[in-house]
């Protein structure tokens, strides 16, 4: 028992710590986004992805192995889709348009809430414990990781949000022959992923509206620290 409490002490830990600080941020990031979809087409009156299971919180269902890699390795990627059935809008395109919107609007109110929590709560813990900085960390992670999940997903590249919503300004004719070749629009994904053209060209604008959303959490510092500490 003492060489394998040995071996337990000498071993590194700090990369497998790295990997679970983006991973646990980036399947809640995925998960509301996924399910924000949902809710919004059942709100709008479809309720396939209610009846898929996809209104669920478990990460499982949302989850695209390789889109979630790239979420935690490049910070931009995306989740398995949530089946929709624009027939059961009312008005089809514009349906089709505010529940792909949902998506990344949700990530964008997690990284307000997370900067938030990480300004008001860092002032406390400056002092605390390991792992009351753990904690920190994985709000700053999750609302750097959010961010990059909804403009990853604003591109209008298809299947991502953005390509929904630039169909639906285009005449219906074009919208139908345009959706019939959504599937091929992954594989161009994935070669802008493997060749670093994607994340290049959104990292200069993630973290510019980032350094934007940095002053929520500067806001929320100075009140904390003025409040608590000063």
């Amino acid at each position: 028992m003492s060489a394998w409490q040995n071996i337990i002490r000498a071993f590194d830990f700090t990369p497998l710590l790295n990997i679970a600080l983006s991973a646990i941020p980036a399947l809640i990031c995925i998960t509301l986004h996924e399910i924000s979809h949902g809710l919004v087409a059942y709100r709008l009156g479809d309720p396939t992805a209610k009846n898929a299971g996809r209104l669920s919180l478990n990460p499982i269902k949302h989850l695209d192995v390789f889109g979630f890699l790239m979420l935690i390795v490049a910070h931009v990627g995306w989740a398995k889709p949530v089946p929709i059935d624009m027939r059961y809008f009312k008005n089809p395109k514009r349906g089709m348009a505010i529940t792909a919107l949902a998506g990344p609007v949700s990530n964008f109110v997690i990284t307000a809430i997370a900067l938030l929590l990480f300004g008001f709560l860092l002032p406390l813990v400056k002092s605390s414990s390991q792992a009351a900085m753990i904690g920190i960390e994985l709000l700053y992670v999750t609302a750097h990781l959010s961010l990059g999940l909804a403009l990853f997903n604003l591109l209008p590249i298809p299947p991502l949000d953005g390509s929904k919503v630039l169909f639906s300004l285009i005449p219906d004719s074009a919208y139908r022959k345009l959706m019939r070749y959504e599937r091929y629009g992954m594989i161009l994904l994935v070669v802008l992923a493997y060749t670093g053209v994607t994340g290049s060209f959104l990292s200069v604008i993630i973290d510019t509206v980032f350094d934007w959303f940095m002053h929520l959490a500067e806001m929320t510092y100075q009140w904390s620290y003025s409040l608590f500490i000063a």
